[in-house]
């Protein structure tokens, strides 16, 4: 049999810096571009293939005056460019995004980075910087759309209607630039140009990719993570950009604490495109100024009460001591799964547990695991979700996002996993499915709550 003996010798140096990070078993791309004193991630919108995109000289042009004042990392989204593909019924959640970034920091050594979302890559970047102030320098969302959906209150994403059009363009011209036509009325009649951004759309994904991505993203909805983001932000929009106007991008500065919003010159959607000097102006101001050093303590969670029912009966069936043997059996099952999901156990509550996740898709997965593992041991549980902005205490945790949990759990009944409607909101994409169980008044938190049984 031939032995593989690997080349030692030979070194190829590459024009353009593109690496791999691991995430779980798959493999995510990205470029560096320069070595500036912070890091600097850029989230892009949609599809996008990192290699090809520098391709273009008013691209490339563009980023290296950002990576002049930074060490510009750029992403490819799993399932899109030079990361590996998944199938279309896989595309990834927003959680699963957040541990691809999170897995490119860590091949870097990155203990901190500014955050750059653009388009389709604001909602990943709101909910990481809301989860991870620690890991989270700055936070700058470009034309950041924070729901596909329409709502009373954000009345800017396509309607139905709209979407099903905007669907079915995606299926006759994906790779053909039109959808750049779209977004940049500069380069409408700029034949060259479309013809480029055409080649860069097919080798971003395929056109059954871009519809299901498409559809995936018309459930992404953080509106209610914006209040939780405690990092600076920066948010930036075009006076005429055709995709987001900037009320819309004044909606999302107006509900993030802190947040300066500036209005740019101009027409176009993407940054690169137009009056690019005023942009990369905006952004050197922003970050490479001081950063606030106390945001660390309040952290986007989701929140996981577990209880026993029917536990004072049980109790008294069993006597003191078998039930304390079977209650320290039950916490061991389930610190068991909260290890496995990457979840914190806060604490125990005489009969359940409270622990914390950095996503509420695996908070929602370990729940119904803990209830399977108490089920063996002939227990039942129920559980209720919520995710909101906390305060961490040492190794405690508190905040009305603590108390919306503990009220939620309230009305699960016995085997159920009762969730917000804030949690179902932000797991859009994962399978998990859900039943309405209808709205209520949470004792002590104001207003009426929509509440859902998960039934993944």
């Amino acid at each position: 049999m031939r032995e593989f003996v690997p080349i030692q010798s030979c070194r190829v140096d590459l024009d353009v810096d593109i690496r791999y990070a691991r995430s779980g078993d798959l493999h995510i791309a990205y470029h560096v571009l320069g070595d500036g004193p912070l890091d600097l991630v850029l989230v892009p919108g949609f599809a996008w293939n990192v290699e090809v995109a520098l391709e273009n000289p008013v691209y490339a042009a563009f980023w290296r005056r950002v990576g002049s004042f930074s060490r510009l990392i750029t992403i490819d989204k799993r399932g899109t460019g030079l990361s590996d593909r998944v199938p279309n019924a896989e595309l990834p959640t927003l959680e699963d995004r957040m541990d691809d970034l999170r897995a490119v920091l860590d091949s870097l050594g990155s203990r901190q980075a500014a955050l750059l979302g653009f388009w389709e890559g604001s909602p990943l970047c709101s909910v990481f910087a809301a989860a991870y102030p620690d890991r989270t320098r700055a936070l700058v969302l470009y034309g950041p759309p924070v729901a596909f959906r329409c709502f009373p209150d954000y009345p800017w994403a396509l309607d139905h209607e709209a979407f099903a059009s905007y669907v079915r363009l995606l299926d006759a011209s994906w790779g053909t630039g039109q959808l750049t036509a779209m977004l940049t009325p500069s380069l409408a009649n700029d034949t060259a140009a479309l013809r480029w951004y055409g080649k860069l759309e097919r080798q971003s994904a395929s056109p059954g990719a871009a519809m299901a991505l498409a559809r995936m993203n018309q459930d992404i909805d953080v509106r209610s993570v914006l209040p939780a983001i405690r990092v600076p932000t920066l948010v930036l929009n075009r006076s005429q950009d055709p995709v987001i106007p900037v009320a819309a991008a004044r909606y999302v500065a107006d509900r993030i604490p802190g947040a300066r919003f500036v209005e740019l010159p101009g027409r176009d959607h993407l940054p690169w495109v137009g009056d690019s000097e005023s942009v990369v102006q905006a952004l050197r101001e922003f970050l490479t100024g001081a950063r606030d050093e106390g945001a660390a303590d309040r952290v986007l969670a989701t929140i996981l009460f577990v209880d026993i029912v029917g536990s004072t009966a049980r109790a008294a069936e069993l006597g003191d001591a078998r039930w304390r043997t079977l209650l320290d059996s039950f916490y061991a099952a389930a610190g068991v799964e909260i290890d496995r999901f990457r979840g914190h156990q806060v604490k125990t509550t005489g009969d359940g547990l409270l622990a914390t996740f950095d996503g509420p898709a695996r908070a929602i997965r370990c729940a119904r695991a803990i209830a399977t593992a108490a089920d063996q041991l002939g227990l039942t549980v129920r559980a209720g979700l919520h995710t909101g902005e906390c305060e961490m205490r040492g190794s405690d945790v508190s905040g009305i996002a603590v108390h919306i949990g503990a009220r939620v759990a309230d009305l699960a009944s016995g085997g159920e996993v009762l969730v917000s409607s804030t949690v179902r909101d932000l797991v859009a994409g994962s399978g998990i499915t859900f039943d309405t169980r209808g709205q209520h008044r949470l004792r002590g938190v104001p207003g009426e709550w929509s509440v859902f049984a998960a039934r993944a």
